[in-house]
């Protein structure tokens, strides 16, 4: 069973919208699907109009403070979607993001969210015809940035900005370590998010041997870690197609060398 906060902030966002006949339909997203939403989740709402609300951050928190009490609202340019509106609601306390899409919009999905209310089914015949395809990275990509920000994280640990490099080592986590590792796994690339309940047992001990105290030694033992995991994982996914940047490497690995005994 979903969680009872939840579902009430759904009931009444349901009855607030249906009264406005722009609004086609609301369904709900991320773990909510796999029903795994719990006490600590936030809630994924999918808003579809027949006016383009999105252009419009004003007319998105205008729609948001309809649903409860906003303390604090914002577009999501910082994860790239500015579709979404990202809410902090009072009484009770909940974080619910708001995805504002127009019918046609709604065919481009990366999963199929729940659907918890709508006019003639409209929503649900998108997602009967059309496929939800979830974003998996470039293996070429990766492989042609990996070095180079391994030996911008060895720069900052040779300047002594252990701060930076603390920081950058998160930023490899999770823009290659925990998405391959997840692929290797069986699940969706979503950067580090699970990896303590979805990874193998064995996979998620070498993962943490990358979160190290912010000292020089233990941040050149990480980045070392990091590379032999990165190694060892694009063996399983890698295919012969992916051109390895092995001159690259080789200097990489010397430079970190060098580093580590300075």
């Amino acid at each position: 069973m979903q969680h009872t906060i939840f579902q009430s902030f759904i009931n009444n966002a349901i009855a607030v919208l249906q009264e406005s006949t722009d609004m086609l339909g609301l369904a709900i997203a991320g773990s909510w699907i796999t029903h795994e939403t719990d006490s600590f989740s936030d809630l994924d709402l999918v808003l579809v109009s027949t006016t383009k609300i999105s252009d419009n951050p004003e007319q998105m928190k205008a729609v948001a403070n309809q649903l409860g009490t906003v303390l604090s609202a914002f577009t999501g340019e910082h994860v790239g979607e500015t579709r979404l509106l990202i809410c902090l609601y009072s009484n009770p306390l909940l974080h619910v993001d708001i995805k504002f899409l127009t019918l046609d919009e709604f065919h481009h999905r990366v999963e199929n969210p729940v659907v918890v209310w709508e006019r003639d089914h409209q929503l649900t015949s998108i997602i009967q015809e059309t496929p939800a395809v979830w974003p998996y990275p470039d293996y070429q990509w990766i492989e042609d940035r990996f070095w180079v920000w391994i030996h911008y994280a060895t720069l900052k640990l040779g300047r002594g900005e252990l701060f930076e490099a603390f920081d950058f080592l998160g930023f490899i986590r999770m823009m290659v370590l925990g998405p391959l590792l997840h692929i290797k796994n069986g699940n969706q690339p979503r950067g580090v998010r699970k990896v303590e309940t979805k990874l193998a047992l064995e996979d998620f001990a070498e993962l943490r041997k990358t979160v190290v105290p912010m000292a020089k030694t233990d941040l050149v033992a990480a980045l070392w870690k990091s590379i032999q995991l990165y190694e060892e994982v694009r063996k399983h996914l890698f295919d012969a197609n992916i051109i390895l940047k092995e001159d690259a490497a080789q200097e990489v690995k010397v430079y970190l060398y060098k580093v580590e005994k300075m």
